[in-house]
């Protein structure tokens, strides 16, 4: 077990207003969580694998992955989506920290990181994450990893037109500067909290820096996030269209021309056997 660290208190009160609870129910969101889905079922080892889902939130993806088959433990560093997680049939949840886990070595066929990542702005304490889950994970067994974008902020303010708003231009100024996304004081938590925004190339070099083998990095939403909330809402309301969509970017998911524009990253990297 790693040494114990502390969550952020910005995250903690960030979180704590229940900013996650809706956020994947619809629009950019809804659709980041359909391709998610999508790449994990390809990815994934099949049921019953036991997942690690780390920085599982309220238990999003913990409750899909359950009624897919998987076993599925979720830790989270806040209490409120702790509570909410462990009210799902099948899900094992508690309070903790990606950097510092109690989980036994080599207990998981796979973890999944789709938040941590976001909110460790410093390497060291990104690779105490990576450590700690390439620790937990079994020998050949799969680490996924979601990032944000370094451009994500910068294809919100287009398509939002925020960038028509000083303060949020000189923040997007910082984001691209080092990737650190800090919102001004007293701004709406649309603008998100303190994070970390990460280039196409970085996550795969931090898993090969703790030893991980053939990182792999995906687009998530790729280019089509970038559409308006209602189209998107519209293109995933019809099976049909939602089916081509999902179609499309699958072909493009790949491309490191593109990376940069998807406002979400999945980096897979399997333990060395």
């Amino acid at each position: 077990m790693a040494d114990e660290v502390h969550p952020d208190p910005d995250l903690l009160r960030y979180y704590g207003q229940g900013a996650e609870a809706d956020r994947l129910r619809s629009g950019s969101g809804l659709l980041e969580l359909l391709r998610t889905q999508d790449l994990l079922r390809r990815f994934l080892p099949p049921p019953p694998a036991k997942v690690l889902d780390l920085g599982g939130a309220t238990g999003v993806h913990a409750e899909w992955l359950v009624t897919d088959g998987y076993r599925v433990d979720l830790v989270d560093a806040v209490p409120a989506h702790v509570e909410q997680a462990a009210t799902l049939p099948g899900v094992r949840a508690r309070v903790g920290d990606a950097r510092a886990l109690e989980e036994a070595d080599s207990s998981y066929d796979a973890v999944l990181m789709l938040g941590p990542l976001y909110h460790l702005v410093r390497r060291e304490d990104r690779l105490r994450a990576w450590r700690e889950a390439t620790r937990v994970v079994r020998p050949g067994g799969l680490v996924a990893a979601a990032t944000v974008s370094r451009f994500a902020s910068l294809h919100d303010g287009f398509r939002s037109g925020l960038l028509t708003n000083g303060d949020f231009r000189e923040m997007v100024a910082r984001d691209l500067a080092d990737g650190r996304h800090r919102p001004p004081p007293g701004k709406p938590w649309s603008w998100f909290t303190n994070t970390y925004f990460h280039l196409p190339e970085e996550a795969a070099a931090e898993a090969r820096a703790v030893g991980l083998e053939s990182p792999t990095v995906l687009g998530v939403e790729c280019s089509a996030w970038l559409l308006a909330e209602e189209e998107i809402d519209e293109w995933l309301a019809d099976p049909d269209r939602r089916g081509r969509l999902l179609w499309g970017l699958r072909r493009i998911e790949r491309e490191p021309s593109l990376l940069g524009v998807s406002a979400h990253l999945l980096t897979l990297a399997n333990r060395s056997l």
